[in-house]
């Protein structure tokens, strides 16, 4: 039992140190622009959404997300009476929603997050990783089915999935699939 209590408070150390590498000057980032490479593009003005597909390299201050396609959801352009109500908000539009797939990677200063799909959802300022989702912190890493950022709150969650097959000779069996965390100590 000695061992549970003393892994749990070393991971929970280890997840707040690294929110904390991952949240600081993120309030600047998040008015900052966003940068966007990629080898084809395409915008539809009816769903407010631009794909970016290829080698998709995008930036925003110090955080850098890479992936095989990119969808960008914005707020929709406001006209007549509503704009008139919202004249002293902004005239640009606002990313409401990224998602990502294929080949993610998500990186900021040491941190780094990889996995099959990322959704950023700017209002709630979550970012979330599923399938495959790993983050490591200079040489330790943690996976799970999904790892859930919440920026501004400093927290995070990692979340094993429900089963995951183990293949051993003729047979196949069904385990839980558990949260998972190397840490490499000097």
């Amino acid at each position: 039992m000695k061992f549970n209590k003393s892994f749990s408070f070393l991971f929970s150390g280890y997840l707040a140190i690294l929110l904390l590498f991952i949240s600081s000057g993120l309030a600047v980032a998040a008015n900052s622009p966003i940068n966007i490479e990629a080898d084809y593009m395409t915008s539809t003005e009816n769903s407010n959404t631009v794909i970016f597909t290829g080698d998709v390299d995008a930036k925003q201050a110090d955080v850098r997300i890479r992936s095989d396609k990119m969808t960008v959801y914005y707020s929709p352009k406001e006209t007549g009476a509503k704009k008139k109500n919202k004249a002293k908000q902004s005239e640009a539009q606002q990313v409401e929603k990224i998602v990502c797939v294929g080949n993610v990677e998500i990186t900021r200063a040491e941190w780094l997050g990889t996995s099959k799909k990322m959704v950023y959802l700017s209002k709630d300022r979550q970012v979330i990783l599923t399938g495959n989702a790993k983050a490591w912190q200079g040489q330790n890493m943690v996976s799970g089915a999904k790892i859930i950022y919440y920026l501004d709150e400093g927290r995070s969650e990692v979340v094993g999935g429900r089963t995951a097959t183990t293949v051993g000779g003729n047979s196949a069996k069904q385990k839980p699939s558990r949260v998972n965390m190397t840490i490499l100590q000097k």
